[in-house]
């Protein structure tokens, strides 16, 4: 049996920075189920689209940003909002839009990889020559929900492997939308801070600087995040760093600033962004 028995939950992770736990709440929904694996539907005023969840019972004994409550979310067009989806979408837009998926943070957020490495549960292999983990599906920490909602409105998405490999590439587009990339190589961080017009979605962005080994396909921790001493915070002394917003997963008073070559989002909006119409449109007329 599978029970819907509150629109939300909290959940506590371990913060690696401050060393501190924090408590919050993530989903527009709390599932109880018998077993693993079984889905339910969700439909209503909570969200924009139709979600299909795969529920975990327990939550496992690792605690980190990277365990959703849920194992899997597929999002779906509501027939019903049809109208809004094209209030939303950008296909008939004149501007060129592109969102930037985070695979080095989704690689350094996997198991054997930088978060091991900070908690102590593995030494220095856990940030040298880590393989991108291809395998890994996006979570929460690599944006996951932002990916899906956008994609599904028609943003066009790259990678910043991509951005690596041909900084120029945002020089085709007359927006970019970076996500939870956490980690970038300077390449990427250059390319991205150099244009002109660059909304940053999510907080702690830019915050660590990795090292990208296209032969083997692999990334290494070069500096940040308390590496290579604890005193280092952000590796590339960033003045617009907004990291200590990323612990605002309520986003009830969420709002843009605007800096030098674009704006910044005060919360984590990975919850918000099913079910606000308002932060997508104004995503939409950055």
């Amino acid at each position: 049996m599978i029970v819907i028995i509150g629109v939300s939950v909290n959940y506590t992770i371990f913060n690696n920075t401050q060393g501190s736990t924090n408590t919050f709440t993530i989903t527009p929904f709390l599932i109880k189920a018998e077993g693993e694996g079984q889905p339910i539907f969700v439909r209503g005023a909570s969200t924009i689209f139709d979600v299909y969840v795969y529920s975990l019972e327990k939550v496992p004994e690792k605690s980190t940003p990277d365990f959703p409550i849920y194992s899997e979310q597929y999002l779906y067009f509501n027939p019903e909002n049809s109208d809004l989806y094209e209030q939303l979408s950008v296909n008939d837009e004149l501007q060129k839009i592109v969102v930037v998926a985070p695979i080095f943070t989704k690689t350094a957020y996997g198991s054997e990889g930088f978060y091991d490495y900070y908690t102590n549960r593995c030494d220095e292999s856990c940030i040298d020559s880590i393989p991108i983990r291809n395998e890994l599906p996006m979570a929460y920490t690599s944006s996951v929900s932002a990916i899906k909602v956008l994609n599904m409105l028609g943003y066009s998405i790259i990678t910043d492997i991509e951005i690596e490999k041909d900084p120029n590439i945002l020089k085709k587009f007359d927006k970019v939308i970076i996500l939870h990339n956490e980690y970038v190589t300077q390449n990427e961080f250059d390319a991205i801070t150099n244009h002109p017009k660059v909304l940053f979605l999510y907080p702690n962005a830019l915050y660590a600087k990795i090292q990208y080994d296209p032969q083997k396909n692999t990334i290494s921790l070069v500096r940040g995040h308390g590496y290579p001493n604890s005193e280092i915070k952000n590796g590339f002394d960033w003045k617009f760093d907004n990291s200590p917003l990323e612990y605002d997963f309520g986003c009830k008073d969420w709002k843009f600033y605007e800096i030098e070559n674009g704006a910044m989002l005060n919360c984590f909006p990975e919850s918000l962004i099913i079910k606000d119409k308002e932060l997508l449109m104004a995503i939409k007329e950055f």
